[in-house]
């Protein structure tokens, strides 16, 4: 509903920080630019450590069909990265998807995006810092767990600097990374041993010695929402907006160049592991570092594995860095109670709010302790789910004033929002039942604590905002 939206005052109206209304809401700076925004987004993506922690799940289970797989789900975000850019240049705040769905579906559907981006975005850091041990063999063993969450400490300290700094920070690693992919690549279609047919055989290797299974339609479906998850990041810069110089522009432009950079970045690698794996049982065994010292020597395979660590470091700093900026958001839009509101509000010297910081990061170094096929299967629910609401909202965005608001308008519309919804709902209703049972309770407590709590108060809780030197 458009009466959710709850302008903060302009920059130019505002009293100075000394000076400040005590209780007024406190507003993120505009410190970045595109290409800033950029580099955050493509390593909150972090299409290394996607493509050596994640993608090896996929093989294990779609085999020459990961690569099919990875594609479909890309096209499909590339409707998602309409919403999102849409979506994200007319309600350009540090809430992101709850902030959108709430302006334009309702204080309740808000809600739920904002729960089930909160297990998205509470999740994917420590299962992407579990793959840190891994990578780090060649060195030093360690058990997955402590590396994941040492990686999700160290995330969280680096998550206190400012965000220029971290730009900077990430876009270092951002380019070791991507060397390590174009590494992979490279050795991958450079040792061949199967066609470009392969990447339609659909078939993965059976439990028997030299057993060959075929990949279903149906499992291919399945296997998309984790497919979406690989691409997931680039819903960041909607995150950045409120952060971002000129969001009208550069929102739009972050997502789309993002989404398309990212999945360059992974297919192709996958699709040159799919086709240089010296056999189906190596493919689905999904060791990457060990095809990649087969296809060399154990030197680059030392240093592609190091690239990867280093990559998943970043991601963490860059997750850590999105993620507090969620809590800032729903804390400064009330809902909370306000001892909970204030804490998770404030702001550092350096301009980040430390206490949504760390609440962000120390519950993720224990989630490294959590069964990770667990993780996995929520997290694809969950995203499925998110997308779901936020094609909803993008269906909804032409309505009233909105319609004739200034912002960047996707191609296509309402056919690309309607095929979304279609899509992604019959994709929730092929996941296991398991991690839709895990889901859907902590959706129904969400939805409790709305009706209990939120709705009774909704002239005092949950008062979403968007700030107002965002709308021009």
């Amino acid at each position: 509903m458009t009466d959710t939206l709850r302008p903060l005052p302009s920059p130019t109206a505002a009293p100075p920080a000394a000076l400040a209304v005590p209780g007024s809401p406190q507003k993120l700076k505009r410190s970045i630019g595109v290409v800033g925004g950029t580099l955050l987004t493509l390593s909150c993506v972090t299409p290394a450590s996607t493509l050596f922690v994640v993608v090896p799940d996929l093989f294990s289970s779609l085999g020459t069909a990961t690569a099919l797989t990875i594609a479909i789900g890309s096209l499909l975000c590339v409707g998602v990265a309409f919403c999102y850019s849409e979506l994200g240049t007319l309600i350009p705040s540090a809430g992101g998807e709850y902030a959108m769905v709430s302006t334009m579906a309702g204080r309740l559907a808000g809600w739920l995006v904002f729960v089930l981006s909160l297990l998205v975005v509470m999740i994917v850091p420590p299962v992407i810092a579990m793959g840190t041990a891994d990578y780090l063999a060649p060195l030093v063993h360690l058990d997955p767990s402590y590396a994941g969450a040492g990686v999700m400490i160290c995330a969280t300290l680096a998550g206190l600097l400012d965000l220029r700094a971290n730009a900077w920070i990430t876009g270092i690693f951002l380019v070791l990374e991507v060397v390590a992919a174009g590494v992979v690549a490279v050795l991958g279609f450079a040792h061949a041993e199967r066609g470009a047919g392969s990447l339609v055989d659909l078939s993965v290797a059976g439990s028997g010695p030299g057993g060959v299974d075929a990949v279903t339609a149906m499992l291919i479906v399945s296997g998309l929402a984790i497919a979406l998850f690989v691409t997931q990041g680039f819903s960041t810069a909607v995150y950045l907006s409120e952060e971002l110089e000129n969001p009208r522009r550069n929102v739009a432009r972050t997502v789309l160049a993002t989404l398309g950079i990212s999945a360059v970045i992974i297919l192709v690698p996958v699709i040159a592991i799919t086709m240089g794996a010296e056999s189906l049982t190596a493919l689905t065994e999904g060791d990457i570092s060990a095809m990649v010292a087969a296809w060399s020597n154990s030197a680059v395979g030392t240093f592609v594995s190091l690239c990867v660590a280093l990559a998943i470091i970043n991601a963490g700093i860059v997750m850590v860095i999105q993620n507090s900026r969620v809590l800032f958001a729903s804390a400064r839009d009330k809902a909370w109670p306000t001892p909970v509101n204030k804490a998770l509000s404030k702001l550092g010297a350096s301009g980040a709010p430390w206490i949504a910081t760390l609440l962000v990061g120390v519950p993720g170094a224990l989630l490294c302790f959590v069964n990770l096929d667990t993780l996995y299967g929520v997290t694809g629910v969950s995203v499925t789910g998110m997308y779901l609401l936020v094609a909803v909202a993008a269906l909804l965005a032409r309505r009233g004033s909105h319609g004739h608001a200034a912002a960047w308008r996707m191609p296509l519309w309402p056919a690309v929002p309607v095929v979304l919804i279609a899509v992604l709902a019959y994709v929730l209703s092929r996941q296991e039942t398991e991690y839709l049972v895990w889901t859907g309770g902590i959706v129904l407590v969400a939805t409790l604590y709305w009706a209990l709590y939120l709705r009774p108060r909704r002239d005092t809780r949950w008062l979403v905002s968007v700030p107002e030197d965002g709308q021009g």
